[in-house]
């Protein structure tokens, strides 16, 4: 917008407020926003007469305004950061800016320095229909169960949906015995022993052995309506986590199977311990029991 033009309007807009009219009217009869209005207002009212207000606006828009400039070294950082903690998204990486470096960046930022190096995928849609997914107002409440195919390998997943302590076990197959022993592994490993629900799909793992035991670890077992993947979002989430921060996208053999569970162990020591998660406040999921066995052994 011409600067002339400008500095009519501002003056057209001091007049017609110290006339009394609304600024919603201001700005329709000077052809901008209210929140350009108010601003002009407060600017006025600040520095005491609009003649010094309109000298600070032409001082202001004269010469182009040189792009602020990020620190070599901050960005540095970022990108290691992102690639230390496995691609992490932007509010993590503001998490750990803070922690480690006490630096405060707004998320917007982080994202275009990582757009930088890095080739980000597009933002998600948050605002898209979800459908009903059992809630949780403490721990134990509801542990949702899925697996993942790695070929020969395949990850038995389960999940707290209100704490977000998670556990895999790797099984060479995918049968309801398998199943099975996820369950009697995961549950008392993890899980305290016992979960007023247990929400899996309707594959196979989940059905003959596993369903014959499994109240023996919940109140209720409760099976995802088919092809409705909202209602297992947290254990979705959950593998796409291990598989973009541990395992992969890969196929493995029986053979790797000694290998990949140390890679599996080290993970949880990693999500439960290190890895902040946004639903928590920017907090590991156990960050307050390594707090409390802290104060134990002093």
């Amino acid at each position: 917008m011409d600067i002339v033009q400008n500095i009519t309007k501002v003056s057209l807009a001091w007049e017609l407020y110290q006339q009394s009219v609304p600024q919603t009217h201001i700005a329709k009869e000077v052809g901008v926003h209210r929140t350009t209005v108010y601003r002009w207002r407060k600017g006025i009212e600040e520095v005491g007469e609009l003649e010094l207000f309109l000298d600070n606006y032409l001082l202001a828009k004269k010469g182009e305004r040189k792009k602020r400039k990020t620190d070599g070294l901050l960005k540095a950082r970022i990108w290691k950061l992102r690639e230390k903690h496995h691609q992490c998204c932007g509010q993590k990486i503001q998490y750990f800016l803070k922690r480690d470096y006490d630096v405060n960046l707004s998320v917007t930022k982080i994202y275009d320095i990582l757009g930088e190096r890095y080739q980000l995928r597009s933002k998600w849609k948050k605002n898209q229909r979800r459908g009903p997914i059992p809630a949780a107002q403490t721990p134990r409440e509801v542990i949702q169960m899925d697996t993942v195919d790695f070929g020969e390998i395949f990850a038995f997943s389960g999940v707290d949906i209100f704490s977000k302590e998670a556990d895999v076990v790797l099984r060479p197959s995918l049968t309801s015995r398998d199943g099975l022993i996820f369950l009697q592994t995961s549950m008392p490993r993890r899980f305290g022993g016992y979960a007023q629900l247990i929400q899996t799909d309707g594959g196979p793992e989940f059905q003959d052995e596993f369903q014959e035991h499994v109240l023996e670890y919940a109140k209720r077992h409760r099976i995802a309506r088919p092809y409705k993947k909202n209602e297992q979002a947290f254990i979705e989430a959950f593998n796409r986590s291990l598989r973009k921060e541990c395992l992969g996208w890969s196929k493995y053999e029986v053979k790797e199977l000694p290998v990949l569970e140390r890679e599996v162990n080290a993970y949880l020591e990693y999500y439960h311990q290190e890895r902040p998660h946004i639903s928590l406040g920017m907090r590991p999921p156990l960050e307050d029991r390594m707090s409390e066995d802290r104060v134990l052994h002093i």
